[in-house]
């Protein structure tokens, strides 16, 4: 995959998890998903948890109240997926 990018639109990049494609079956509608990024924008309380293609160019994405929510929902789109989780310095 690229280089993680530093933001997602207006928000800032926190963190992120690269799906491992040969051992995965998880799509959105009909894109593969390759990884997830989480944002959060400007001054906002919440997180975004986007789903990427292997170029991070995000299509589909979801709200949530916290980090750990946004990871509860990537494990659920993706099983295991938030062991993977890695933070963006």
């Amino acid at each position: 995959m690229n280089d993680i990018p530093a933001t997602v639109g207006n928000a800032r990049v926190i963190y992120y998890a690269v799906v491992n494609l040969l051992d995965s079956n998880v799509y959105e509608g009909r894109k593969q998903i390759a990884g997830f990024i989480i944002c959060q924008s400007g001054n906002e309380q919440g997180y975004y948890l986007f789903s990427c293609d292997t170029n991070w160019k995000e299509f589909a994405d979801t709200w949530h109240e916290s980090i750990d929510d946004a990871i509860n929902q990537a494990e659920y789109e993706c099983n295991g997926i938030s062991n993977l989780f890695q933070k963006v310095i």
